[in-house]
């Protein structure tokens, strides 16, 4: 099975380390690979290296920004979505996907993860906050493919 034109949405720490900017490297990349479109929140840390993995791989990136301005979009954005709105963007980013892939972060990603599970989106987390009822949890990239495979299907 593919993910051909699956819109998959990757939310995580805005500022990270490298070991997650790494994982939300490959996790971009398998899923550009399987023809995924990867939206995120359009700025750095998870965003950038999930957005960086996803083009390199040459598939379609969408960054939802929260503010009203072209160049704050990290350079591996190739289609910006200025809201203008603040952490009020986070709505339109869970609406706009089928899936929801959680990497690490902070309380911006806690209010994606809400808002996912109140829409009935799927949620899987890796390295992030752990113990939400609903969440799926998986602890490697190759591992999280597998399960997005069998929540799409």
């Amino acid at each position: 099975m593919d993910l051909k034109n699956r819109k998959i949405g990757i939310i995580g720490a805005g500022i990270t380390n490298e070991e997650i900017y790494n994982l939300a490297y490959k996790i971009g990349k398998l899923l550009a690979e399987k023809g995924a479109i990867i939206y995120t929140g359009g700025l750095g840390g998870v965003m950038e290296a999930a957005s960086k993995g996803a083009f390199e791989a040459g598939g379609i990136t969408i960054g939802i920004l929260p503010g009203h301005k072209y160049e704050d979009a990290n350079p591996y954005v190739k289609i910006p979505i200025l809201t203008d709105m603040g952490h009020a963007r986070n709505v339109i980013l869970v609406r706009s996907v089928e899936i929801i892939v959680a990497i690490a972060g902070g309380y911006g990603t806690l209010s994606e993860i809400a808002l996912a599970l109140k829409m009935w989106k799927p949620v899987i987390g890796i390295k992030t906050w752990e113990n939400i009822p609903g969440v799926y949890y998986v602890s490697s990239a190759e591992e999280l493919l597998d399960k997005i495979f069998e929540l799409l299907s």
